[in-house]
């Protein structure tokens, strides 16, 4: 050990290393909190995405189980007719329910009723609309909530619901069953 003028000198760390040490850790901290931030809106968002698929594709395989409905005019159709507006609550129907003797139609207007009020149990502020609509979404990847109509077009559902501000309004998920067909 070196003395000088009779005081032990100690190699170590100045203040300013230390302090620079410590913003280095204290940025990669912040940015791993930024980062987990992200992954936990993602996976949120992500979970909704899937629970809205599930509940489209439920409302496909109830309409694709009724097909006398599906038969319908669209004008009568209650499939075809299924527009249900934020915060709106869904018309109330019959239960048809096991061995309740249920017409088509009515079996029709029971699945509106049970996919509107899991839309609004679970989506709030969520917006559904079957119809017929051979829009493509093009480039944007975005569904208008308008439909094209006609008895080629397929039948369209579109679900959508409020994201976080400043996102578009438009269908976050929208499931094509085919043209004309159920």
């Amino acid at each position: 050990m070196r003395t000088r003028h009779g005081v032990a000198a100690c190699a170590g760390f100045t203040l300013l290393e230390v302090l620079v040490a410590l913003l280095v850790v204290v940025l990669g901290v912040a940015g791993a909190t930024g980062v987990q931030a992200m992954a936990v809106r993602a996976a949120g968002e992500a979970a909704r995405l899937s629970d809205g698929m599930q509940l489209a594709a439920s409302l496909a395989q109830r309409m694709r189980a009724n097909p006398v409905a599906m038969a319908l005019p669209d004008a009568a159709n209650p499939y075809l007719q299924f527009d249900q507006e934020p915060g709106a609550a869904p018309e109330s129907a019959s239960p048809c329910f096991g061995a309740a003797n249920c017409s088509p139609e009515q079996l029709a207007r029971f699945d509106v009723y049970e996919t509107g009020a899991a839309l609004a149990q679970r989506f709030p502020g969520g917006r559904i609309r079957v119809c017929r609509d051979g829009q493509d979404p093009g480039a944007s990847g975005l569904l208008a909530w308008s439909c094209t109509g006609g008895l080629d077009a397929p039948v369209t559902i579109k679900l959508g619901w409020r994201g976080r501000p400043g996102e578009a309004d438009a269908p976050a998920v929208f499931l094509t069953l085919g043209a004309g067909a159920p």
